[in-house]
């Protein structure tokens, strides 16, 4: 067994691994750092309960300080990952000094805070990412545009929708760039909040490709139903600052899409996706392609270096290549995976995925792979919010959508994984 595991980023790959070294019995030192200022938290309460004002930050932390303590875990936040040497084995490490617009660090960011080396036996690398941001590449930012990736821009986007509501004008609204499951989460909050909502999205439908379109629908009428404008097939090219000239000078963003149209709005929300936090990674030489690229042990191409979470590419059961993953669950899971590779107990990768989403009191889950499916059988009311829709590729069941219906969701699941071997993907969906 390794004499100290150092775990870099203290999302839910890296807490999940940390807790799993220590149920498995390790009794070594297990390190972990990460650029956040807060300890291990639930980032799947953020466009939830922490936006709506449901719970607050001190609601939201995985275990209590002493928890980590008693464990043992050593908790480094505040703390730049800022160099990898693999042959030593060793990382430097730097104390974040200043805070970036949007939350994110990069290596131009980091200050003149304390360095240090810190050896390592084993390397679990859970960097997670950042969001991408919505402003174009290479130019300035875009004015006025909020992200949503850890707690403080949450709190910052909460107090900005409590601004805009009742606000007069252009100042009571809200736009959001981008449909997937963070822009529709926000949007829920916001219009349940009593603000003015627009949502933009450069596809078809909401959800598109992580739902089927039924599914898909269903949402945007949901959404309809409590106020919400959706646009679909926008494209936007820029946002630009403005003087709202009915609140006493103070300023709005005006959205400008590719064929003309405009939205003016108090508060601009990016939600288009995230990019996995690569560069340590890439500095030190380790495969990267959209990702730290890990074998089906979580082991990248370094000996003794493993990647976990948001920011590992790892091999695909369901479509034998790779895929990248960035949901709670798999990060949860696929730390523990991690852990108890470095452990040497590690077996082949073989989870099947799934998130929910609560949006208006309705809780909707999905597992497996949507995208690969090429038909889709529903039992049940998709109006009453009460289904589960299966996805099947060449007649074998490979997704499933439902709300109102968690038991029928996971037998789907588990009959899912039932179809993955340990030679790879079902003949079906490769």
């Amino acid at each position: 067994m390794p004499g100290r595991v150092v775990i870099v980023g203290t999302g839910i790959a890296g807490a999940a691994a940390a807790q799993t070294l220590r149920k498995d019995g390790f009794d070594g030192e297990v390190v972990m750092i990460g650029a956040d200022r807060r300890p291990p938290y639930r980032r799947t309460m953020l466009t939830k309960d922490l936006l709506s004002g449901r719970v607050d930050a001190d609601r939201i932390p995985l275990r209590s300080a002493d928890a980590w303590q008693t464990m043992p875990v050593e908790i480094r936040t505040g703390t730049w990952a800022a160099d990898l040497d693999p042959v030593g084995r060793s990382i430097t490490t730097e104390d974040v000094s200043i805070s970036t617009e949007d939350g994110s660090i990069t290596t131009e960011d980091v200050g003149t805070g304390a360095r240090a080396t810190l050896d390592y036996d084993a390397l679990l690398l859970a960097t997670g990412g950042r969001a991408r941001r919505l402003d174009p590449p290479g130019g300035p930012a875009w004015p006025g545009v909020l992200h949503v990736r850890d707690a403080e821009d949450a709190l910052a986007l909460r107090s900005r929708i409590g601004e805009a509501v009742g606000a007069p004008g252009p100042r009571g609204r809200l736009v959001i760039v981008g449909a997937g499951l963070i822009g529709c989460e926000v949007a829920a909050v916001a219009a349940a909040a009593g603000v003015a909502v627009t949502l933009l999205e450069a596809g078809p439908r909401p959800l598109a490709g992580t739902v089927p379109e039924a599914v898909s629908e269903m949402l945007a009428d949901l959404h309809a139903g409590h106020g919400v404008t959706i646009e679909t097939g926008v494209q936007v090219t820029g946002v630009v600052g403005e003087t709202d000239s009915d609140t006493s000078g103070k300023g709005v963003s005006v959205v400008q899409a590719a064929d003309g149209r405009k939205w003016t709005a108090g508060v601009v929300v990016g939600a288009v996706g995230m990019i996995p936090a690569t560069e340590l990674a890439q500095s030190a030489g380790l495969d990267v392609a959209d990702g730290i690229l890990v074998d089906e042990y979580c082991a990248t191409s370094a000996p003794g270096v493993y990647a976990a979470g948001d920011a590992a590419r790892f091999p695909d059961p369901f479509t034998g290549g790779t895929c990248r993953i960035e949901h709670w669950n798999h990060g949860q899971a696929h730390g523990a995976a991690a852990a108890r590779a470095i452990l040497g107990n590690g077996r082949p990768y073989r989870e099947v995925p799934w998130c929910w989403t609560h949006q208006y009191g309705v809780n909707l889950q999905i597992a497996g792979t949507p995208q690969a499916a090429d038909e889709w059988r529903t039992d049940g009311d998709l109006g009453a919010r009460e289904f589960l829709s299966v996805g099947f590729a060449a007649g074998q069941e490979v997704a499933a959508v439902a709300a109102g219906r968690p038991k029928e969701l996971r037998a789907a699941r588990a009959r899912i994984g039932e179809h993955l071997t340990w030679s790879g993907a079902p003949a079906a969906a490769r």
